[in-house]
């Protein structure tokens, strides 16, 4: 009793900090004339400080990037997407930028796709998702009537798995410049016997993949640190600028 009341009281307390919260903020960081800004989108029960290394190398390659701290855990996906990805249009628009980009981590992905589908966005430019549940995640599948999974992954977490009325399997393939990178290096033996191999502890590598996707990257990354690789960093840079991977690093799912 005391232990599943330890646990409940973190669980609490997590989501009064971060994940439970009711509104978005946004971290802004101009980078100097630059008419092209860059929204960022973390993963579930995470936080913008996830996605601020990758802010910060954006930010060296002259974006201006607008870092999204979004509650997770705030509903479903039809609730999250607007706020999350309204907001991160809202303050790049407000930089004066004319084309936004976005660069997500595993949910984050899902609720742009989403947003995009119900909410056309004139001025989005180029994507890339890290390892996005884009076909869902059979941990769902399998983990949905465990006890405490709302607790742990919310509405919108529920929404991840990869039977037909799943919100991925909802929303077809994209229709905007999108390059997808998947991760390989997981580090937790229990949720990767979940999945079908190759995957990166959450999500295999075959979940990432979606119709009209431009190009797709493997590297040796976890799905939690995929968002702190140099590797990872460079190719962001190169599909936002180029719209493709570089080539050399398709040869090697090696982080160097």
């Amino acid at each position: 009793m005391n232990r599943h009341f330890f646990s409940l009281s973190l669980i609490v307390l997590f989501c009064l900090l971060s994940a439970c919260a009711t509104e978005a903020r946004v971290e802004v960081v101009t980078a100097g004339s630059s008419s092209e800004c860059v929204v960022l989108l973390h993963g579930l029960n995470r936080s913008w400080r996830a996605m601020r290394p990758m802010a910060e190398a954006l930010q060296a390659a002259g974006f201006t990037t607008a870092n999204v701290d979004y509650p997770s855990q705030g509903g479903s996906i039809e609730d999250i997407a607007p706020l999350a990805v309204g907001e991160g249009l809202t303050k790049c628009r407000e930089t004066g930028a004319t084309q936004i980009h976005f660069v997500t981590h595993s949910i984050g992905g899902i609720l742009l796709r989403y947003q995009n589908k119900y909410a056309d966005i004139p001025d989005l430019g180029r994507v890339v998702m890290l390892g996005p549940p884009n076909q869902g995640s059979e941990i769902i599948d399998k983990t949905r009537d465990w006890p405490g999974f709302e607790m742990l992954s919310g509405d919108a977490g529920a929404q991840l798995g990869t039977d037909a009325d799943s919100m991925p399997s909802k929303l077809g393939p994209v229709d905007f410049e999108l390059g997808v990178i998947a991760g390989t290096g997981t580090i937790n033996v229990f949720t990767s016997a979940m999945l079908p191999n190759p995957d990166d502890g959450k999500v295999s590598v075959a979940s990432t993949r979606i119709g009209g996707m431009d190009d797709f990257l493997v590297v040796g990354n976890s799905h939690r640190y995929i968002t702190r690789s140099r590797v990872v960093f460079r190719n962001t840079e190169s599909f936002l600028r180029n719209g493709k991977f570089l080539a050399e690093d398709k040869i090697s799912m090696t982080d160097q």
